[in-house]
């Protein structure tokens, strides 16, 4: 005996025939086939939101994960304000916000937007 499914997965719809076969101790199901139908409704995409990460009062920003600087927020000679953010450094697809420890000034900028950074470096100085 064949019987007709209809499974939704992820917001993707799928046709399941399953098989019904008699065995001493029960019934025994298995797939029989399966077949994608047209999704019912698409998902938006949704984009991680970014993590801030706060550094450690005055002195060196560095890098707390390897990636890719996205935007850099300050330039030398600006002040910042504690929770300030001062640049995006998105890492595994996520972008994290660095933000400034403390109240300072910047006194140095050691990356551009784009540039790959490893755990450690040193990305801002704050005076």
């Amino acid at each position: 005996m064949i019987k007709k499914y209809s499974i939704t997965v992820n917001g993707n719809t799928y046709d399941v025939e399953v098989e019904e076969q008699g065995t001493q101790g029960g019934t025994v199901v298995r797939p029989a086939s399966a077949q994608a139908s047209a999704p019912k409704a698409q998902v938006p995409k949704q984009h991680p939101k970014p993590q801030a990460i706060q550094s450690q009062g005055s002195g060196s920003i560095n890098a707390p994960m390897p990636g890719t600087i996205n935007d850099i927020r300050v330039k030398v000679g600006d002040s910042v304000k504690k929770g300030q953010v001062l640049l995006i450094l998105e890492a595994m697809k996520m972008e994290n916000e660095l933000v400034a420890g403390c109240d300072g000034t910047i006194s140095a900028v050691n990356i551009s937007k784009g540039s790959s950074v490893s755990v450690g470096d040193i990305l801002i100085t704050i005076g």
